[in-house]
């Protein structure tokens, strides 16, 4: 028995991590999902049920990250990188915060999210988000790397096409707003929601490492 207990110190666990990775990005892709939804409800009630979900998942992901630490530090042997794998939780981890921190800004502030801006970037998010989670899928069919790659690229895509919103937006802003805390509130909008993308495309990188290293 204690023979056992010391060899499956050795043993991959492939199921663990990956376990965890799926349940991560699954909870990012309903975040995502959610955000878009939480956006275009006119009725505010059900725009703060909706922000509610969007901040359960979060914490949901918080312990899951916490969870993949611990095992990283009670594994030897890992799937891939021990370093890979911290910085994979922790891209992920930051993809949620982002999406949160945007319905949360939203919410806080009193801003109307019908905007196109808004609505626009929104959409981009569920989009890199949903990737996001079918890249993080097929992370255990690292020998066959091809329908990763096809999600790294669609994300690289979309962060591109944010950019594009965030400045186009900034600009229709600083033209048709007269409010100046209106706009400071607005823009702070649109700056979290760019920065949810840029956190996808940061998943999207450290896969692309991983896949470079081990594919």
């Amino acid at each position: 028995m204690a023979l056992n207990n010391i060899l499956s110190i050795f043993l991959p666990k492939d199921r663990v991590f990956y376990g965890l990775f799926e349940q991560v990005a699954s909870n990012v892709t309903a975040m995502g999902k959610h955000l878009q939804e939480f956006v275009y409800e006119a009725e505010e009630d059900k725009r703060l049920s909706i922000s509610k979900v969007i901040e359960d998942l979060e914490h949901q992901n918080d312990e899951l990250t916490h969870q993949i630490f611990v095992e990283l530090g009670r594994n030897f042997i890992t799937p891939f990188d021990r370093e890979d794998i911290h910085y994979l939780a922790t891209a992920l981890d930051d993809v949620a915060d982002y999406i949160y921190a945007s319905s949360k800004k939203i919410q806080f502030h009193g801003v109307d999210p019908n905007d196109q801006g808004i609505q626009k970037m929104a959409e981009v998010i569920n989009q890199s988000a949903t990737e996001v989670g079918k890249a993080v899928m097929q992370l255990r069919e690292l020998k066959h790397p091809e329908k990763i790659t096809e999600c790294l690229v669609k994300i690289n895509s979309m962060e591109n096409h944010a950019d594009d919103i965030f400045d186009m937006s900034i600009k229709k802003l600083f033209e048709t707003e007269d409010n100046f805390k209106e706009l400071i509130r607005r823009r702070e909008v649109y700056t979290v929601m760019e920065v949810a993308t840029d956190k996808c495309e940061d998943v999207a990188n450290v896969i692309e490492s991983i896949i470079v290293k081990y594919a």
